[in-house]
């Protein structure tokens, strides 16, 4: 019995890890479909929910990440809760800026220690990194931060606009596009530079 208990939590924790990953890119949706079909009243308390549970996965997590993974889901679950309570639904539109706003000082702090953040992660798969890559991981570090200062830009601009269809537009199709591009564009680049070497 305790078996089958042991199991079950694990594959709750599992599917509940799985709908808060979800969530992020889905929340640009959601939200789109909180304002245009505003009698759908479970939503918010839905994502607030998913929120909630989401926390407890986290606090085992070590590392920038899961602390940038924690005040994030903080973060949206104190816009579902003050949207409630405040019955403005216009507060979820200011997610993607938290986002960025967090990514940029997780990245851009990162840039004030002697390993940067991507050096962080690059050294995970190669401890040994030349002095070369070093100086390439630092440049990345930069123009990481560079993206989510102008991703976040627009999306603050989109919240200020008031058009939940540009937001949408941006936060749910245009920002996700142009991480896609940068993040192939850099593999393309480490690619060619290992051929190099």
């Amino acid at each position: 019995m305790a078996q089958v208990l042991v199991s079950a939590m694990g594959m709750a924790k599992t599917l509940i890890r799985g709908l808060s990953w979800l969530m992020v890119p889905a929340w640009p949706v959601l939200v789109w479909v909180s304002f245009t079909r505003p009698h759908i009243h479970w939503l918010l308390p839905l994502l607030a929910l998913v929120l909630v549970l989401r926390l407890p996965t986290l606090w085992g997590q070590k590392g920038v990440m899961g602390q940038a993974a924690i005040i994030l889901a903080l973060a949206g679950l104190m816009l579902c809760a003050a949207s409630l309570l405040l019955r403005d639904r216009h507060l979820l539109l200011w997610y993607p800026v938290a986002v960025n706003a967090v990514m940029l000082a997780l990245f851009g702090g990162s840039l004030l220690t002697a390993k940067p953040l991507v050096e962080r992660l690059a050294r995970l798969r190669e401890p040994e990194l030349s002095v070369r890559a070093v100086g390439y991981v630092r440049r990345v570090t930069q123009i990481w931060c560079l993206f989510f200062i102008f991703n976040g830009g627009i999306a603050l601009a989109t919240c200020l606009a008031g058009s939940v269809q540009w937001w949408t537009l941006w936060n749910g199709m245009g920002s996700y596009l142009l991480l896609g591009s940068l993040m192939a564009v850099e593999m393309w680049v480490r690619r060619r530079l290992r051929a190099r070497v």
